[in-house]
C-alpha cells in the first residue's frame, strides 16, 4: 500500500490536518492512550493514510503509555477500506490501488510494510491494547481488531474478513492471530466465505474477550483498562512476553524463558535487600 503524504511526523506531533486527513484522533491521559477512529460519517473506513497514521503513532508512543484503547466514533468501529480507493480517482492526495499496482515490487512492498507497522506495534510486550468493538469491524477493521491483545465488543458487532470477496487478501497482519484465536479450519471458514460472525459466535469461538450492550461498551473498556492498571508494569511486560512466545516453544524451552524472566523480576524487586 502507497505510504500517505506524510500524515504523521515521526518522531514528533501530528499536524491536525494530517489526523483529519487519516481520520483519526490520538490522546494520551497519563499511561492511558486512546486512537479513535473518526469518521463516523464513513463508518470510519480506513484509507492509506489511517494506516501511515497509524503506524506514526507506534514510533512516537510514549514511554509511560501501559494500555492502548483502539475505538470507533459512530455505530460502527471501521467498515473496512475506503471504497475510493477502488476507484480510478482513488482518495484526494492519496492514490487508489490502481496507482498502487503500477508501482515496482520494492516500492510496493515498503508501501505494504509500512502500513502493517501500523498493526504491529499493538502488541508490543511493554503495552496491552484494547479494541473496543461495536457494529461494523469489516476488513481492514477486523484486522485492526485482531492486532489488539484484548477485543470488548457490543453485541451488535459484525466481524468480516471481506478482502476474499473483494479480489484481496488479509495483509494488514490479520491472518496469524485469526488461526491462533479460532483455529485453522475456523479461520478457513470465516475468510473463505467473508460471512458475518455476530457477537455470541465471536464470543463462544474465541474473537471476543467480553460482550456487552452498546450502551455499557465505553464502561467496561474502563474497568478493564483499571484491572490492567491494577498490575505490577515491569511483571505485566514480563509475563506478556512469556505469553506471546508460547506457541512456538517446547515445554522444556518455556521453563527456561519462565526461569529467565523469573530471575530478573527477583533480582529487580530485592537488590540491594
Amino acid at each position: 500500500m502507497a505510504e500517505a503524504k506524510a500524515p504523521y511526523q515521526r518522531g514528533g506531533s501530528a499536524r491536525d490536518a494530517s489526523f483529519e486527513e487519516a481520520g483519526l484522533r490520538f490522546e494520551v491521559d497519563g499511561e492511558i492512550a486512546t486512537i479513535t477512529l473518526a469518521r463516523p460519517e464513513k463508518r470510519n473506513a480506513q484509507t492509506f493514510a489511517t494506516w501511515s497514521a497509524l503506524a506514526g503513532i507506534g514510533d512516537s508512543l510514549p514511554e509511560r503509555v501501559r494500555v492502548v484503547v483502539v475505538r470507533g466514533e459512530g455505530p460502527s468501529f471501521s467498515a473496512g477500506i475506503d471504497l475510493r480507493m477502488f476507484t480510478p480517482e482513488g482518495v484526494p492526495g492519496q492514490g487508489s490501488f490502481s496507482s498502487v499496482a503500477r508501482q515496482d515490487q520494492d516500492t510496493f512492498d515498503k508501501g505494504i510494510e509500512r502500513a502493517q507497522q501500523g498493526f504491529l506495534w499493538l502488541r508490543r510486550p511493554e503495552i496491552v491494547s484494547i479494541a473496543a468493538v461495536q457494529g461494523h469491524a469489516i476488513g481492514a477493521g477486523f484486522q485492526l481488531a485482531l492486532a489488539c491483545d484484548l477485543r470488548i465488543v457490543a453485541d451488535d458487532v459484525k466481524f468480516c474478513m471481506k478482502e476474499p470477496a473483494l479480489g484481496l487478501v488479509p495483509d494488514l497482519t490479520g491472518t496469524k492471530p485469526l488461526v491462533e484465536l479460532v483455529g485453522l479450519a475456523k479461520a478457513k471458514d470465516l475468510c473463505l466465505t467473508a460471512r458475518i460472525v455476530g457477537a455470541e459466535e465471536a464470543f463462544r469461538i474465541g474473537l471476543a474477550e467480553q460482550v456487552v450492550e452498546p450502551g455499557e461498551l465505553a464502561k467496561a473498556v474502563q474497568e478493564k483498562v483499571a484491572q490492567l492498571l491494577s498490575t505490577n508494569r515491569d511483571a505485566a511486560a514480563a509475563t506478556k512476553r512469556l505469553l506471546q512466545g508460547a506457541p512456538t516453544r517446547t515445554l522444556e524451552e518455556q521453563s527456561v524463558a519462565e526461569r529467565t524472566e523469573q530471575a530478573a523480576r527477583i533480582r529487580a524487586l530485592f537488590a540491594g535487600s
